[in-house]
């Protein structure tokens, strides 16, 4: 079947992305052919429910309001749980979210004002702060300069205990004396916390290194008390400090915006806040500055540094009509532009909204490891103190050492590390993919990646460029290729369908002059008519010709082997004599073959889904070397297809048009190509890749291998050291400020490995 004709198959079963996909010349030339590359409904999110936001439900309600408040305090689950108790019974709280990595509560609630909410906050020890609508949150806070003087004057009295009770002895008054002041310089606010801890019944770290100290000086070991709350503040800072670079990488693309625009006033110019701009207003752009706006250019011609929102590095030249995105920066050229979106409607802001909204979004491993850790630290604690209780009766060992053992064992016993693994590396995996034009909406769809078996690919627009051009004019009459060409193009030359298009433009490529024509008319569904330099033409598919009598041997041959090409055709007529065929084919992307041949390195195989006909499919499936390639499809075949891979492991769809819609829906991962363009495909895809580069799918998919494999070193790193120390405190080796270094300095090493992914996308 000619491709003229495989596409109008394509588009009437497969409503495929039919960039000339439609028909030959018997398109109609009434079709349009938008580039919004629509996912419709759920490209891919509708089956990924535990991708939605990890949400606190706490009450009934509507929930109409949503308000942020930033709690610098609150950067892990410890202050989270807290905060939880603590409104929890506060009537209109409906549900909370936790953005530990810039340290924001997001607050679904129905309450008059957030007074109340504030207050509770406040007697859990920590200070909430309203956001506004568009307010980014402000760099957190890690330490004073008032602090740090009392943690070091902390520091030093503790180094002196120590000194003084080896020098002296453990029993001397000013051991006691150099301890307590110690924990009055630099532990105060732990012990604060380890009371309210105690007071609404949470088991926390502050809780157990609470009971720790005050277990130590009970039992006469004021050193090294003093010693374990200076090191656990020192821990904590440097946690502080690990987890605010976290967020830099999100702050860094908060900050690809400008705050200020300029914008046509009158006769003038004015420099307005890019918030105020309303949608319709002119703006100007100078070189080197970056587009405070979504708009489209109106005068100047200009070079675009996309990267920021496609990953592409090189710049793209652009003019009048052509879109730029806010955050692209300007090269040479001062342009206009015409506003298309408000500040808070931009693609970089729905980018920053994403990632932003995706650290609250709770991965599967994240979500276990929080279940684990709920019910693990409960059980240390009674474990522990059935060590002393058990050890010291049954004459193992004297009860000072059994209570001193079990004190250590319930420092080690804090999961900080183990919790705190997943969403530092996740967080920063996200925030890396969406530098390089890999938008990923959560951890579960970036956990989904890694796992991904096969991948099913539609053809039109995904593994094509979705643009049909011709190559080949072959005259069948004795006509020159110029001649009949140039008769193809002036019957064409007032058509905007995508195979008008491809003839004009090969045309102006060969540089033939196009002749006037004349009563030009549609012949509805088979292709154009009309008068050129005295002749009555006609140019359409083989079913025109097959109508006007004209399909002799010699043009059967032509179509037959154009078939075996993958090829379609335009067949130039007059009257029942064919003049001439144009070969016609979509472009395959350059970047295809070299995509298939990395997927197949990564042992992820291809399969090809599309509503075009067999012989194009499996033409395509040669020179891009996809595994297995199935043409002729309607919608529910393609879904049909992906059930019966899934029953063999996890499939991904990537596609870019509506007919795609349900395909993406139903596979385990849906992924949208080409989405910069689209508000559907980057609120609805599962993964959104954001320039139209076939190669980012071998990126996303060696991105989020890199990124499991770094989660699962976290998670045996986290859980092996603890089993380490565990084995020292049972046999009393291990000693309090061991097990401070050994919980503390865990999370420090979790946190180093995981922020490695937020340097760049590596395979």
């Amino acid at each position: 079947m000619a491709l003229a004709d495989a596409q109008r198959h394509d588009h009437a079963h497969d409503h495929s992305h039919a960039h000339g996909a439609s028909c030959s010349q018997e398109h109609g030339h009434d079709h349009k052919h938008d580039h919004k590359h629509d996912h419709g409904h759920g490209a891919g999110c509708s089956h990924h429910h535990d991708d939605a936001p990890a949400r606190v439900q706490l009450g009934q309600g509507q929930g109409a309001k949503r308000s942020r408040l930033q709690i610098q305090a609150m950067d892990c689950p410890t202050e989270a749980r807290l905060i939880e108790k603590a409104l929890s019974g506060m009537n209109g709280v409906v549900a909370l979210e936790f953005n530990f990595i810039e340290r924001v509560l997001l607050l679904q609630h129905d309450l008059p004002n957030l007074d109340d909410v504030k207050r509770a906050i406040a007697k859990v020890g920590m200070q909430a702060v309203e956001l506004g609508g568009g307010e980014h949150a402000a760099a957190p806070i890690v330490s004073t300069r008032r602090a740090n003087l009392l943690l070091l004057a902390s520091g030093l009295t503790a180094a002196a205990a120590e000194a003084t009770a080896w020098s002296l002895g453990d029993g001397k008054p000013a051991v006691a004396a150099l301890a307590l002041a110690s924990i009055l310089l630099g532990g105060t606010a732990t012990l604060k916390k380890g009371w309210i801890a105690l007071s609404t019944r949470t088991l926390n770290i502050h809780f157990l290194m609470s009971v720790a100290v005050i277990g130590a000086m009970l039992i006469g070991q004021w050193p090294e008390a003093a010693m374990v709350l200076f090191l656990f503040a020192i821990a904590e800072r440097l946690e502080a400090m690990s987890l605010s670079r976290a967020g830099e990488a999100v702050r860094a693309l908060m900050a690809l915006a400008p705050e200020t625009a300029w914008v046509a006033d009158g006769a003038g110019w004015r420099e307005a806040q890019a918030a105020e701009v309303a949608v319709g207003s002119r703006v100007r752009v100078r070189p080197g500055e970056r587009v405070p706006l979504d708009g489209r250019i109106v005068s100047g011609h200009s070079s675009f540094n996309e990267a920021p929102i496609t990953g592409e590095s090189l710049p793209v030249d652009k003019g009048p009509n052509d879109g730029v995105f806010a955050g692209s920066i300007n090269g040479s050229g001062v342009i206009e532009i015409e506003t298309t979106a408000a500040a808070s409607g931009s693609v970089l802001a729905r980018i920053i909204a994403t990632v932003r909204d995706a650290q609250a979004a709770k991965a599967p491993t994240q979500r276990f490891i929080d279940r684990f850790a709920a019910g693990y630290t409960p059980v240390v604690l009674a474990l522990a103190a059935l060590f002393a209780v058990g050890a010291s009766l049954a004459g193992l060992l004297p009860w000072h050492q059994a209570i001193y053992s079990a004190l250590v064992m319930l420092v080690i016993a804090c999961p900080c590390a183990l919790v705190i693994a997943t969403p530092v590396t996740v967080v920063s995996a996200l925030a890396s993919a969406a530098r390089h034009g890999l938008l990923v909406k959560g951890g579960a769809p970036l956990e989904m990646a890694a796992r991904i078996d096969t991948v099913c690919l539609d053809k039109t627009g995904t593994l094509t460029r979705g643009e049909p051009s011709i190559t080949r004019v072959l005259p069948l009459a004795g006509d020159s290729e110029e001649a009949v060409l140039a008769w193809a193009a002036a019957l064409d030359s007032h058509s905007t369908h995508p195979l008008a298009r491809a003839v004009l433009d090969e045309a102006a490529k060969r540089g033939v002059a196009i002749p006037a024509s004349a009563q030009v008319s549609e012949l509805i569904g088979r292709g154009v008519s009309g008068q050129v330099e005295g002749l009555s033409l006609q140019l359409g598919s083989r079913r025109l010709a097959e109508e006007q009598g004209a399909l002799s041997p010699q043009l059967k041959q032509t179509l037959q082997a154009l078939d075996v090409a993958g090829e379609g055709a335009l067949v130039l007529l007059s009257g029942d004599k064919a003049l001439a065929v144009l070969a016609v084919a979509d472009q395959v992307r350059p970047e295809a073959a070299a995509t298939i041949a990395r997927l197949n390195r990564l042992g992820v195989r291809t399969v090809m889904l599309s509503g075009d006909s067999p012989q194009v499919v499996t033409a395509i499936a040669r020179l891009t070397g996809v595994g297995a390639a199935h043409g002729g499809l309607l919608p529910q075949d393609k879904l049909r297809h992906i059930e019966r891979l899934q029953q063999e492991g996890k499939v991904a769809m990537v596609g870019d048009g509506v007919n795609d819609a349900p395909a993406l829906a139903r596979a385990d991962l849906g992924i949208a190509m080409g989405a910069a363009g689209s508000d559907s495909a980057l609120e609805t895809a599962g993964v959104a890749l954001m320039d139209d580069k076939l190669s980012r799918l071998a990126d996303l998919i060696a991105h989020a291998r890199r990124t499991a494999r770094v989660l699962k070193v976290n998670i045996a790193i986290a859980l092996g050291i603890k089993l380490v120390f565990f084995g020292l405190a049972l046999a009393g080796v291990a000693s309090l400020w061991m097990a401070v270094f050994a919980d503390v300095g865990t999370s420090l090493i979790v946190i180093g490995n995981g922020l490695r992914l937020a340097r760049k996308v590596q395979a």
